[in-house]
């Protein structure tokens, strides 16, 4: 169990404060940065389930025009 706390704080102690130390950098308060990231990760979440349904709309639309045929008479 020891070594599951030595994990744990050293990923405290060097994973952690990510935005703090982007902040730092920009030269912003990293409440901005922590909120950016959240409104962030909520837009690409919601792009990409848009982009799914986009998707699948078009694939839709594909199969009914390009029906395959068995005959020329079937025109």
């Amino acid at each position: 169990m020891n070594i599951f706390y030595r994990i744990l704080l050293y990923l405290q102690k060097h994973g952690y404060h990510v935005c703090q130390r982007i902040a730092d950098r920009l030269g912003i308060r990293a409440k901005v940065v922590r909120t950016s990231f959240m409104y962030l990760t909520f837009v690409t979440v919601g792009f990409g389930f848009a982009l799914y349904l986009f998707l699948a709309f078009w694939m839709r639309i594909k199969d009914i025009v390009y029906t395959k045929r068995s005959s020329v008479f079937d025109l």
